[in-house]
């Protein structure tokens, strides 16, 4: 869907009931704060997958959307309870972020702690993760925060 030969699409936000057993949690699923305004996204590079998901080309149960933040279960759980968020904005890694991108990360951060309260996991913990580079596991050139939780994790990781 590129015009021009650019990268560039825009597709309505997906708002479709959560699968309960991707996120294995029975908790109710956090009201998607999709609107006009944000409905239409760009995409950044259209060989990434988590752009494609963004813009609504690949579709996802979306837990959580606004203007900054996507969250959605991750479709190979390494937890009972493993979420996706991700920045609307395409970065490859960590390693590009910047001072300007402070109000995006406190927006994911919050993002995460609400997500994980609606399951419970407030209580007994859970693990937030981001890899970046290659030697770290990263398997999407996109930034990317793990949400992980519903079991007891070791440490030190990996």
């Amino acid at each position: 869907m590129r015009s021009g030969g650019g990268p560039t699409t825009t597709s309505p936000c997906l708002t479709v009931p959560a699968r309960r057993a991707a996120t294995r949690s029975r908790a109710p699923r956090i009201p998607s704060q999709c609107n006009p305004s944000i409905a239409r996204t760009t995409l950044a590079d259209s060989e990434c997958l988590f752009c494609r998901i963004v813009a609504g080309e690949i579709p996802t149960d979306f837990l959580h959307q606004d203007e900054l933040v996507v969250a959605f279960p991750d479709v190979s759980p390494k937890a009972p309870t493993h979420i996706l968020l991700i920045p609307r904005e395409h970065l490859p890694s960590a390693t590009q972020l910047t001072e300007s991108h402070a109000p995006m990360l406190g927006r994911l951060f919050a993002t995460a702690a609400r997500l994980a309260e609606g399951r419970g996991l407030d209580e007994s913990g859970f693990r937030l993760v981001t890899n970046a580079g290659p030697d770290a596991g990263q398997s999407v050139d996109h930034l990317h925060v793990h949400l992980l939780g519903g079991r007891k994790f070791g440490w030190p990781p990996g």
